[in-house]
């Protein structure tokens, strides 16, 4: 028996295929985990879903920003859903579609295997959180998310705030937990996620720092496996197992055996995207084709 993680499939369903037979997955005797965002981008997310679908009984899902969005889509009118892109589209609109959803919207946020000495998390901890602290915050919006309030959490999740505080309520409170498992990058040492910088490491502003590697982050008893950082690549270091390698945008997809004390990565190519043609290079105005002029010339 193998256990393996595999990073961010984003719809790339010849990719995940070709990792599977890779690895030799035998679904009676090994165990895959899939790191989130299973959706999106690659074309073939119905395909995916379907195909993790399949292996439920012998996989462990976490959700990724990309899935919890799906799910909000799901919930939309008819008509509003029409207005996504055509890879989620083929989803919510496939005859299939509440099965895969009620299935999707089951899944965790963050899984735990004490045994095995894993978590697996989509994007990242706050620096504050031990294991036991992330497993337990994500606990509670798993209760939210499985329950007969779902509704409500999946059309209010969105937004950029506000930061995480232990002293938090309600739908701010589930919002901060659900943008640090699945948005966290770089961070500020007191936690405040900044959104907008999805650079590798070394591009970021000053002051902010990669999640795994945050100013007086609290000891963790477990390694960690995630995806979401596609910039960052694979990445092994502070206990964190970092393997989304880019599938969707042309990189590899990666997995990673988490049963054994050898560091065992197996990748394939992912996606193929299509070369973007140069672009046309514009004439100067005539504005550019003057001199410069001093101030006061």
């Amino acid at each position: 028996m193998s256990v393996w993680a595999i990073g961010d499939l984003q719809g790339c369903y010849d990719a995940t295929q070709r990792l599977l037979e890779k690895i030799r997955f035998d679904p009676a005797l090994d165990r895959i985990w899939f790191c989130g965002d299973l959706v999106n981008r690659g074309g073939q997310s119905l395909e995916t879903l379907r195909l993790v679908h399949s292996l439920r009984e012998h996989s462990v899902t976490v959700l990724g920003n990309h899935d919890l969005s799906l799910l909000a889509i799901g919930e939309r009118r008819e008509e509003e859903q029409r207005k996504v892109n055509a890879d989620l589209q083929r989803i919510v609109m496939a005859p299939d579609s509440a099965e895969l959803l009620g299935w999707l919207r089951m899944q965790k946020l963050v899984h735990v295997d004490r045994g095995l000495g894993w978590m697996m998390v989509h994007a990242g901890l706050a620096p504050q959180w031990t294991t036991q602290l992330a497993e337990r915050h994500a606990r509670e919006v798993e209760e939210r998310l499985h329950g007969p309030q779902y509704q409500r959490l999946l059309k209010n999740m969105y937004g950029d705030g506000p930061a995480w505080h232990p002293r938090l309520g309600g739908m701010d409170r589930h919002r901060a937990i659900i943008n640090i498992c699945t948005r966290l990058r770089y961070c500020s040492p007191r936690g405040r996620i900044a959104f907008e910088d999805k650079g590798s490491p070394g591009t970021q502003p000053i002051g902010l720092y990669p999640w795994y590697a945050a100013p007086g982050r609290a000891e963790r008893d477990l390694k960690i496996v995630c995806g979401h950082w596609s910039t960052l690549g694979l990445f092994i270091g502070h206990g964190v197992h970092a393997i989304d390698t880019g599938a969707v945008w042309g990189g590899k997809l990666t997995a990673l055996q988490l049963d054994t004390d050898e560091l065992r990565v197996v990748q394939v190519p992912g996606r193929d995207v299509p070369a973007q043609p140069p672009r046309p290079r514009r004439p100067p105005t005539p504005a550019q084709n003057q001199p410069t002029r001093r101030q006061g010339a």
